[in-house]
């Protein structure tokens, strides 16, 4: 789960990180009230999207010349204008893609005098099993370029999970961003503070780009993204209030629901299977095939009928899909209990495209059976490499 700009940072704030004042915005009213009750006299006014570069975006409706989604105002005035040009509008960044998000929030803060930019992040780092503090002193806009070109200036410190954050992490920390004296003493205060806040909230990212050094000596964090593992968010109820379904794929909302692991994707031919390699590898066969998966979707070992039906259904709202491949092995999951829930789905849901569907495993020839007197225009697969090439061919022939 992920969340907007000014949520992380009220998050951060209750561990004693230091964030800039800010205040959030739903309405041109609200930002310019907000502005009003911060010292001022610049302020920022950042449009909130679930996605990078909102500095270097551009707003569909505002033509190429219109500046991003990140602004500095100098006046009550240009909070006002550029709140009423942001609200509304869709921003396209290099991570929303073409058809960019539209802003329903925004987050108003006050103006801050840097002096230099660094970038600082934590993530988990599945190689070694270990918390990964990622720095550099090219920190802003152009981190990625950094990270391609000078991949020498990216620092990374693994704090083993076992013993936690010690204090020569935070000298590493200071010596990897070049700072000295009081600065040096703060980035050590202040990774610690992260690594806090990173563990106690089950993080599995949290990014401080740019992390300022500002002319008054102090470091701030002017931008950060964090994001959560979700089988931890029971752990934390207020964390998982702050969701923003409006910001996610509205399909990928209903599955959550239903406790399914589905992620759209831009092909044509939808898939249904339960486990997550058993899904990648039905992926990559399609694709092999000579077509393209249109979603990621691992029902689970525990899946009963109506869990079936409700992904079934999830699959056939996407118009892009033109087929589907069902591809079931069962272990815990019983193929007749998979073969109910599809007839049932494929009842429900009146279906018109073809449907390949290969079962395995567990009372696998009673769901053949359910299946094959259901009446129903379903093609039977032997293997999986039978069903990649008959969903392919069902769709190119009814192309």
């Amino acid at each position: 789960m992920n969340l907007h700009e000014y949520q992380a940072k009220e998050l951060l704030a209750k561990y004693g990180i230091g964030i800039p004042k800010g205040v959030p915005a739903m309405s041109v009213e609200e930002a310019v009230a907000g502005a009003k009750s911060l010292p001022g006299p610049l302020y920022v006014v950042k449009a909130q999207i679930h996605a990078g570069g909102r500095g270097k975006g551009k707003f569909k409706e505002l033509g190429e010349e219109a500046k991003g989604g990140v602004r500095l105002a100098k006046s009550i005035e240009d909070v006002q204008r550029d709140a009423a040009d942001m609200l509304g509008n869709t921003l396209v960044t290099v991570q929303t893609g073409d058809a960019g998000k539209q802003v329903n929030r925004l987050y108003v803060t006050d103006g801050v005098d840097i002096a230099k930019e660094y970038y600082l992040s934590m993530l988990v780092d599945r190689a070694s099993g270990r918390v990964a503090m990622v720095v550099s002193t090219e920190g802003g806009m152009d981190i990625e370029t950094v990270a391609h070109d000078t991949p020498e200036l990216i620092h990374s410190i693994t704090i083993d999970p076992a013993s936690g954050f010690q204090p020569h992490h935070g000298r590493a920390v200071a010596f990897a961003l070049k700072l000295e004296g009081g600065l040096a003493k703060a980035a050590q205060k202040l990774s610690k503070q992260l690594y806090d806040a990173f563990t106690a909230l089950d993080c599995d990212m949290l990014e401080i780009n740019p992390l300022v050094e500002t002319k008054d000596g102090e470091l701030l964090v002017l931008d950060t993204k964090m994001s959560f593992d979700s089988n931890a968010l029971y752990r934390h109820p207020d964390v998982a209030a702050l969701r923003d379904e409006t910001e996610e794929d509205p399909m990928e909302v209903e599955a959550s629901k239903y406790d399914l692991a589905y992620i759209k994707l831009d092909g044509d031919i939808g898939c249904m299977v339960n486990g997550a390699g058993l899904a990648m590898a039905t992926m990559d066969i399609i694709k092999l095939n000579g077509m393209f998966p249109a979603n990621f979707l691992d029902v689970g070992g525990g899946a009963n009928k109506e869990k079936v039906t409700a992904a079934f259904k999830i699959i056939l709202a996407d118009p892009a899909v033109k087929g589907i491949l069902v591809n079931i092995f069962g272990g815990i999951m019983k193929c007749d209990i998979i073969a109910e829930g599809i007839v049932a789905a494929a009842k429900e849901v009146n279906l018109s495209v073809p449907l390949v569907v290969r079962l395995e495993g567990t009372n696998v020839e009673k769901g053949k059976e359910i299946l094959a007197n259901s009446g129903l225009a379903i093609v039977p697969a032997d293997d999986l490499g039978d069903a990649a090439r008959k969903i392919v061919a069902e769709v190119k022939q009814a192309a």
